[in-house]
């Protein structure tokens, strides 16, 4: 084996893994298939409904819990899925 062949196959190694970065790369990000989103996309813009409300008002902080919680009564929480039999 000559010394050119030799290094051309040292050379295989770190050109070869470069080339597979490269390619995995290229397929997991699609760099060459992404879009313009601001100029491919449009939005159509409408007036805001709703309106303010004073509901309530709490100074402070005096109240330790918020009335009607059920942090303690956690089966209460879960509710089973449609369907689900078990």
């Amino acid at each position: 084996m000559s010394d050119d062949g030799g290094l051309a196959i040292l050379l295989l190694g770190p050109a070869g893994a470069t080339g597979l970065y490269w390619a995995l790369y290229r397929y997991y990000r699609n760099t060459d298939k992404s879009h313009a989103f601001e100029r491919e996309t449009t939005v159509e813009a409408k007036p805001v409904t709703g309106s303010d409300s004073k509901i309530d008002e709490v100074k402070g902080t005096r109240e330790t819990r918020i009335s009607g919680d059920n942090v303690r009564e956690y089966r209460k929480r879960i509710r089973p899925i449609q369907g689900d039999t078990s």
